[in-house]
C-alpha cells in the first residue's frame, strides 16, 4: 500500500509538472488501490473469521473444562453424601444398640424390682402375721391367767 501511495504522489507531481501527463494513468493507479483495498478487506475478514473460530474453540474447550469441573465437583459431592451416610447408618445403629440394651435393662431392673417389692410385701406380712400370732399369744396366756385382783 506504501508502494501506491509513493507512486501515486509520483504521478500527482508529474501530473503538475507535465503538461503531456496522461490522466488514464492515475485511473490505473486508483484500480490498482481498489483492488488492494479489496483483498486488504478480504484479509481482514479472514483474518476476522480466524479470530471467530479461536474463540468458539477456546469457548468450546471452556465448557468441557467446565463441564470436566462440574462432573468432578459433583462425583467428590456423591462420595462424601455416601460416607456421610455410612457414617449416619453407623451412629444410627449404634444408638439402636445402646436404645435396646437400655431397654432389656429397664425390663431387667423392672423384674428385680417386681420381685424385691414381692419379697418386701411376703416379708412385711409375714412379720404382721408373727406380731399378730404373738399378740394374740399373749392375750390368750394373759386370759389363761387368774389375775389376783
Amino acid at each position: 500500500m506504501e508502494a501506491l501511495i509513493s507512486q501515486f504522489t509520483y504521478l500527482s507531481d508529474q501530473s503538475l509538472n507535465d503538461k503531456n501527463f496522461d490522466p488514464s494513468t492515475i485511473e490505473e493507479l486508483m484500480r490498482l488501490f481498489e483492488l488492494e483495498s479489496y483483498k486488504s478487506w478480504a484479509a481482514m475478514e479472514l483474518d476476522l473469521e480466524n479470530e471467530v473460530t479461536e474463540a468458539e474453540d477456546s469457548m468450546k474447550t471452556a465448557e468441557e473444562d467446565l463441564n470436566s469441573s462440574m462432573e468432578e465437583a459433583m462425583e467428590e459431592f456423591r462420595k462424601f453424601e455416601e460416607e456421610m451416610e455410612r457414617e449416619s447408618n453407623k451412629e444410627l445403629q449404634g444408638l439402636l444398640s445402646i436404645g435396646e440394651s437400655a431397654r432389656r435393662l429397664g425390663k431387667t431392673m423392672e423384674k428385680a424390682a417386681n420381685i424385691a417389692s414381692n419379697k418386701y410385701i411376703e416379708a412385711a406380712l409375714s412379720s404382721a402375721t408373727a406380731s399378730m400370732r404373738s399378740a394374740m399369744k399373749t392375750i390368750s396366756a394373759k386370759s389363761k391367767k387368774v389375775h389376783p385382783s
